[in-house]
């Protein structure tokens, strides 16, 4: 099984900034224990701060890979775009938030996404991927 994990605007910084939302880790040990637990599975990972390059990396794994895990940071509220873009390809999406965006500021509170995704999962720290992840192995 292939899995993209494509992390959006900011979460190259997790671990730096704002740890009360976000915690300590950088996001990279996190996806070597994720890949040592899953030594079966085949995890990409991309992350980019640019709307373009998120968009160009949905239409290149979108028609080839079994799941794509997906936190589309801050564009998640704005982009129709790559919501756009998810509905355009046959590669389930499942979105991801590490932190519970529900109890955050109320423009957090709308997805453009999530109507073209598999599902959500929001507000369990970085264990949000693992979630996803086993989401696909439970439903391929």
């Amino acid at each position: 099984m292939k899995i993209q994990i494509i992390n959006g605007p900011n979460l190259n910084l997790l671990g730096v900034r704002e740890k009360s939302i976000y915690g300590e880790s950088g996001f990279e040990p996190f996806l070597e224990k994720l890949r040592s637990d899953y030594e079966d599975l085949h995890i990409d990972y991309f992350q980019s701060n640019s709307e373009g390059a998120l968009i160009d990396k949905l239409h290149e794994v979108g028609f080839s890979y079994d799941g794509i895990i997906f936190n589309a940071g801050g564009y998640t509220h704005t982009s129709i775009a790559i919501a756009d873009a998810i509905a355009a390809i046959i590669t389930p999406v499942v979105e991801v938030h590490i932190s519970n965006v529900h109890a955050r500021e109320e423009f957090r509170h709308v997805s453009r996404m999530a109507g073209n995704c598999r599902g959500v999962i929001a507000g369990f720290g970085l264990e949000s991927y693992r979630l996803a992840l086993e989401s696909f192995l439970m439903n391929p």
